[in-house]
Parts: C-alpha cells; sequence; structure tokens
C-alpha cells in the first residue's frame, strides 16, 4: 500500500506473511530464507503512528547494508546474495519493493535486545538519575546528560510481546535467558561492533551515542548479526558540531520526532497521533542526511 512516495503496507502474493512488526514485513521464502521488507512506517515509544516517512525504508536497507557488510569480519550476518527479484515474480511488484526489502537467512532469534552505550541517555539517564546506575552497572557520581561514559556499556533490554515496551535487564538476566557463553558472546560482540561503528562515524560528524543490535542463531548454533544495523531507527545519532554536554542533542534519528510528541497530550498509547507534513519532512530530511554522511 503506496502513497504518493511512502510504502506503509506491503502485501506479496504467493508469499505467506509471517509477521508485521513497527517497520517491517517478514514473509516466508522458504526453509532457510525470509523476505524483510522495510516500510516507511514511524513508530515511537513503540506505538506505530498514523503516518509513514518518504524514503525511510530504502534509507535504512542500504543503511543496515553498510554496516553488515562492515562488521562481516567480526560475526556472521543473515545477508544473502538472493534478491527481491529472486523469489517474486511480479516485475512491478519486485520495481516497488526491491530498494527497501533483503533475503535472509531464516534464524532463530534470541529472546534480548542487545543495548550498548557510549554516552549517558534516553532510558540510561534516567535509569542513572534514579539509582545512580544503568541496568544494574555502577557510574560515577555527578555525570550530566549526553556526557561520554567512561567505558562502552552493554545493557540489554528484554523483548517485549507485540504492543509492550522493552524493559532494561541485568546482565544477569541475560545469562539465565540464553547461557553464560552465549551471553558473553553476545556482549563482546556488540561492544566491539559498536566501537567500530563509533569511530567510523565520529570522523564523518556524527556521534553515535547508543545502538541497539539484534542476534540469532542458524542450526549449528552460529550466532548471527540480524534485523537491521546502527540505523536511525535503532541508534541515537548526533552530529558532532551541535553536541553539548548537559543537553538532550538535535539528532538525526527519530528522537526529534519524540521530542515532538513530548509536546502533546499523549499518552503513549496506541493509536498515536497524527503528525504534521513539516514533521515528516524534516524526519526524512534527517534520516537521508545520516545515509549520506555516513556511506560517502
Amino acid at each position: 500500500m503506496r502513497f504518493g512516495d511512502v510504502l506503509f503496507e506491503t502485501s506479496v502474493p504467493g508469499l505467506p506473511l509471517i509477521g508485521r512488526g513497527k517497520v517491517r514485513d517478514i514473509y516466508s521464502v522458504d526453509d532457510k530464507h525470509l523476505l524483510i521488507v522495510t516500510t516507511d512506517r514511524l513508530s515511537a515509544y513503540d506505538v506505530v503512528l498514523p503516518d509513514p516517512v518518504p524514503g525511510k525504508g530504502e534509507v535504512l536497507t542500504k543503511i543496515s547494508l553498510f554496516w553488515f557488510r562492515m562488521m562481516a569480519d567480526i560475526i556472521d550476518n543473515q545477508l544473502t546474495d538472493m534478491t527481491v527479484d529472486d523469489v517474486i515474480d511480479d516485475a512491478n511488484l519486485c520495481d516497488l519493493l526491491r530498494d527497501q526489502s533483503l533475503v535472509v537467512k531464516r534464524l532463530k532469534p534470541l529472546p534480548i535486545e542487545a543495548v550498548v552505550r557510549g554516552y549517558l541517555s534516553g532510558s540510561g539517564w534516567r535509569d542513572y538519575l534514579d539509582s545512580g546506575q544503568v541496568c544494574g552497572l555502577d557510574l560515577p557520581k555527578g555525570l550530566q546528560q549526553a556526557e561520554k561514559l567512561p567505558r562502552t556499556l552493554f545493557t540489554p533490554a528484554s523483548k517485549a510481546a507485540a504492543g509492550g515496551h522493552d524493559e532494561n535487564i541485568r546482565f544477569e538476566q541475560v545469562v539465565e535467558l540464553i547461557g553464560e557463553n552465549l551471553a558473553n558472546r553476545v556482549r563482546d560482540v556488540s561492544i566491539e561492533i559498536y566501537e567500530r561503528a563509533a569511530a567510523y562515524a565520529l570522523e564523518r560528524g556524527i556521534i553515535i551515542a547508543d545502538t541497539k543490535f539484534e542476534f540469532g542463531l542458524d542450526d549449528e548454533g552460529r550466532l548471527h548479526f540480524i534485523d537491521e544495523a546502527l540505523t536511525p531507527d535503532s541508534s541515537r545519532f548526533w552530529p558532532v558540531d551541535d553536541y553539548r554536554v548537559g543537553t538532550s542533542p538535535p539528532s538525526f534519528d527519530k528522537q526529534f520526532v519524540r521530542d515532538y510528541l513530548d509536546t502533546l497530550d499523549w499518552d503513549r498509547t496506541s493509536p498515536g497521533p497524527e503528525l504534521p507534513v513539516e514533521i515528516l519532512e524534516q524526519t526524512a530530511k534527517k534520516y537521508a542526511e545520516a545515509l549520506t554522511r555516513m556511506t560517502r
């Protein structure tokens, strides 16, 4: 379902729809592969908003491809050599979906979000104000909002059911969920990916304040990097030139939308409010600029 230049929802005849997430529509190709279509839907506070962002799905797909390929020497990922043209017969539908679709390996997702933080912001900042900790990790007293952390933190979250909210959890809970060896591997590889990406982005004028990763296992138990990679949807990107400690810096990600929503009388439950055209256009520009800066 495309409105003008945006794709809000998809239908692919001949491929069973497995799930429709906040942003992605997932189809079964065969026992080994999935088709993931990244739509232009926008979510905030775990609610899908009624207005899509032009070009968002294409931006997220291109950024993810860029990072998956850069990190391939660190960890296997979900990518395959197949394209949408290999799994859909309808040429017009292929043209519609090609720039925002991936045919990926069918893997078993781990039941956690692997969140990595280099700066104190978002829910980490709120946790710190309440307890002086983030996910049970002690931090020095007197840190300010948006301050660079003394070290990179792995601060996992639980995966909420549809319509629910992810919640920060302690590393010990990750061990209980997936076992100690796998928990250590996920933590270490998450930090390695983040630190490489953060150094790369900084050279291009962008601070990656934090990000979240997802991982899955193949039939042999090998860990894979899945879902999306260091996108404006999954990360907090700040322009270096506008970064100030003690503030909530302007961003290339959907924090811009969250900041607008925070001015409304909305209880963060569905249905979400409609967004003004200018907010959608500015968000689209921010996403596009993040792609340009990261991949130039």
